[in-house]
């Protein structure tokens, strides 16, 4: 279970980004904060593995508490979500290691895909005990949004896809996929590509009586 801390002065919108990382297998969410103060007392006692955090904060700039969350020995990973759109406030992000950056306002569709992203690569990392090169391409390849998704792709229906994958609870074929979500198979397969190269997605071989095996998904 990813144990994730929200971080954001706005009451509602804490309230609402909380509900929807709630939504999501495999995460929980241990406390929602308002102030910089609060978020540092909660990440020493609560220790999240996942900080979601605006950068608007009453008390001090979400730059600086990432800075201090990044001083820590043991930090954990830190998420910014906020209306700032400048470019330094991005770079600074990126520097200071920040899994993602994303913009308010979002969809949950948008949200659930980079805590998809997010969730893989936490789980590649914890399985890594020596890195091949090919292992670190993988991870890193992790942390790409998987809302550049290709031309013919959409944001809506990537989020249905895995949605749906997770529902399911069971792995699937890209033809039941297709029922599940009412698209083509064609268009199925093509999204379930896409989600097999960000790494969220596995592929498994399945044999049936006539010997020919098929492909079938699961999220991971």
């Amino acid at each position: 279970m990813i144990r994730a801390l929200v971080v954001d002065d706005d009451f509602r919108v804490a309230e609402i980004n909380a509900a929807y990382v709630a939504r999501l297998p495999e995460f929980s969410v241990v406390a929602t904060v308002h102030t910089a103060a609060d978020a540092a007392t909660a990440i020493a006692t609560l220790k999240p593995d996942l900080v979601l955090l605006d950068l608007y904060l009453p008390d001090q700039h979400g730059l600086d508490l990432l800075r201090h969350i990044r001083a820590d020995p043991n930090p954990p990973d830190v998420m910014v979500i906020t209306a700032a759109r400048d470019g330094d406030s991005v770079r600074a992000a990126i520097q200071l290691g920040a899994v993602h950056y994303l913009v308010k306002p979002f969809t949950f569709e948008r949200l659930s895909e980079q805590l998809a992203s997010y969730r893989a690569l936490h789980k590649s990392v914890a399985r890594l005990h020596e890195a091949s090169q090919e292992d670190v391409d993988k991870i890193y390849a992790l942390m790409r949004p998987l809302s550049r998704s290709p031309k013919g792709t959409s944001e809506p229906t990537v989020g249905a896809v895995l949605q749906s994958l997770r529902d399911a609870g069971a792995a699937l074929t890209a033809g039941e996929l297709a029922d599940r979500v009412g698209i083509s198979r064609p268009t199925a397969q093509r999204y379930l590509t896409h989600l097999l190269n960000a790494g969220v997605v596995d592929r498994e071989l399945q044999y049936g009586s006539t010997g020919r095996p098929s492909n079938r998904y699961r999220a991971k």
